[in-house]
């Protein structure tokens, strides 16, 4: 009864923050922040804590824990995670004058402004760039040996789907950046903002490109089988429509698209998973209930187990290889790691792959309760700057589309790894590359006028 009290508590304060850091916790108005607190903090992590320390779990990998007084120390770990994170978050809209609530209001109902629409430049620009990561999709499929999704369709005996996924991600046989940039990153970003353009010019033109980019990132989402990324691609466009006005959000709307999306998970865990009842489907183990808030956070609890104890803190060397490179270091990331040391046979198997759990618990593999402390500041402090800065940008296709982008990947990450936070190349390459070509074009425009205008003046 005094995890629950407790459980309640920090939940209350932790919403209480949250919301004054987002400036609304609707889920008719959804942002970077909410989202991240549904998603990534409530669902994904503090409920699944809950059941974990009150012994209602009987999760497969809390199984796996070799001290029981773990599930009362995660149990702590995730309440100081979701009172600190959220405090942060205040105290820097504070220092900076934000004022979130106004802000995110006139964000919402700020206007389109479309750059360069009259440029035949930008969209030969911007074709160009679709049109590479178009044949990047091609030359992901071409190097990859086994594409899950046909082979599913093919009937294929051989391999399981998990197999086959794990076959898909650990036997590429071409370059991982031209994947995982252009193809997996790049497509559905371009596709967003071609929607916009195509949604506000009414021309033909960007919407037979929007048509071709969605194909393509459609195709790219679901090859591997993965359940998520088209959940999540398709939420970026029932995002990207509220933003630009396109929809308004009801509760009518999101009941009938939750209809829709559980009967679409079902289908995809009868396929994909096998299951052929509903008791395997609402299991803990086996089931979308147990992935979403048991699944996710279980990860976390094996951390604070195993590093320190079973296994020697990696002291950075989970950190971006970027880094490592530099003191001739190799990578060891921790979600790895946990899955060779508690699930070897699944490893050895190929049927797993890695653990991938709330942040903090890469942070703690690394440097212990010093490092859980350091990556909430560090974390809290990069997303809400983050925030800010997209709500204070130009409302253009380039602009929104990143800020679309972030929504649903930083809450992702949130639930992937710290490392990924000090430097993600991905998110890095994309946002230098799309402002990279907004600027490009504006010098090209205002030096082509600097030298009219000094051309004629000469003149006269």
């Amino acid at each position: 009864m005094l995890f629950v009290i407790i459980w309640i508590i920090v939940l209350v304060i932790s919403t209480y923050f949250f919301k004054k850091a987002s400036g609304s916790l609707s889920v008719l108005k959804l942002n970077l922040n909410s989202i991240s607190f549904y998603y990534s903090f409530l669902i994904s992590s503090y409920i699944g804590s809950l059941l974990i320390v009150t012994g209602v779990d009987n999760f497969y990998m809390i199984n796996r824990l070799v001290h029981e007084k773990t599930k009362i120390i995660g149990f702590f770990v995730i309440c100081f995670v979701m009172l600190f994170y959220p405090l942060v978050m205040f105290l820097i809209s504070k220092m900076l004058g934000f004022d979130s609530k106004h802000e995110f209001e006139n964000y919402i109902k700020k206007d389109i402004e479309l750059p360069f629409k009259q440029k035949n430049e930008f969209y030969i620009i911007f074709f160009g760039l679709s049109v590479i990561s178009l044949l990047a999709i091609l030359y992901t499929f071409w190097k990859t040996s086994y594409i899950p999704i046909i082979e599913l369709l093919k009937g294929n005996e051989e391999f399981s789907p998990a197999e086959l996924r794990i076959l898909a991600q650990r036997n590429f046989e071409g370059n991982v950046l031209i994947r995982n940039i252009f193809a997996i990153a790049l497509t559905p970003l371009l596709s967003l903002i071609a929607y916009v353009y195509s949604v506000r010019t009414k021309l033909v033109k960007w919407k037979l490109l929007f048509l071709v980019l969605f194909a393509g990132s459609v195709m790219i989402n679901i090859y591997d089988l993965a359940k998520a990324p088209i959940f999540f691609y398709l939420l970026m466009f029932v995002l990207l429509r509220l933003y630009i006005g396109e929809s308004r959000f009801t509760l009518k709307k999101l009941t009938l698209w939750g209809i829709i999306g559980f009967v679409m998970l079902v289908a995809m865990y009868i396929v994909i998973q096998g299951a052929s009842d509903i008791k395997t489907f609402l299991s803990f183990n086996s089931g979308p209930i147990g992935r979403l808030i048991l699944a996710q956070i279980s990860p976390t609890f094996l951390h604070l187990d195993l590093f320190g104890e079973t296994l020697p803190y990696l002291k950075g060397r989970s950190m971006p290889s970027i880094f490592l490179n530099l003191f001739d270091l190799e990578q060891i990331r921790s979600a790895r790691l946990i899955m060779t040391t508690v699930f070897p046979e699944k490893v050895e198997a190929g049927t797993a792959g890695v653990l991938n759990t709330l942040f903090i618990a890469e942070a703690y593999a690394n440097f212990g309760y010093t490092g859980i402390v350091f990556a909430t500041f560090y974390v809290a402090v990069l997303v809400q700057i983050v925030y800010i800065i997209f709500l204070r940008l130009p409302k253009n296709p380039i602009f929104l589309s990143l800020y679309i982008y972030f929504s649903i990947n930083i809450p992702r990450t949130l639930v992937g790894g710290f490392s990924d936070f000090l430097f993600n190349p991905i998110w890095f390459l994309l946002t230098f590359l799309l402002v990279g070509i907004l600027l490009f074009i504006r010098l090209r425009i205002d030096f082509t006028t600097y030298l009219t205008r000094k051309k004629y003046g000469t003149k006269t």
